[in-house]
């Protein structure tokens, strides 16, 4: 990345990326700009959606009776999902969306009246 420009960075609001020790960085490094994801959005953050997958195609369909089948059968999925990677891809635009959210918003609040 050139040196003169700036890097956005997009972030899941985990708290180890709101640290002193991350924010002095930050101070010291300004052109590293960081955007979060907000709280309970999990499904912007798309390696939420790969884990998503292993948890209903291996981990719930499986029979673990310890930690190390648990571990194999974590590692097999890893295996045979990078023999032949799939990127997600969003199906819809960030206005569809964001049009999409902004109609439940609505209807939320128009339910209490």
């Amino acid at each position: 990345m050139p040196a003169e420009l700036d890097v956005h960075l997009i972030l899941d609001n985990y708290a180890t990326h709101k640290t002193p020790a991350v924010k002095r960085w930050l101070l010291a490094h300004p052109r590293f700009i960081l955007h979060f994801t907000p709280t309970g959005a999990s499904w912007l953050n798309l390696v939420e959606r790969w884990f998503g997958e292993l948890t209903e195609r291996k981990i719930r369909r499986g029979t673990h009776r310890s930690v190390p089948e648990l571990n194999a059968d974590i590692r097999d999925w890893m295996e045979h999902w990078n023999e032949n990677p799939r990127p997600y891809i969003w199906t819809k635009t960030a206005e569809q969306i964001l049009d999409t959210l902004a109609n439940y918003c609505q209807r939320i609040n128009d339910s209490g009246h």
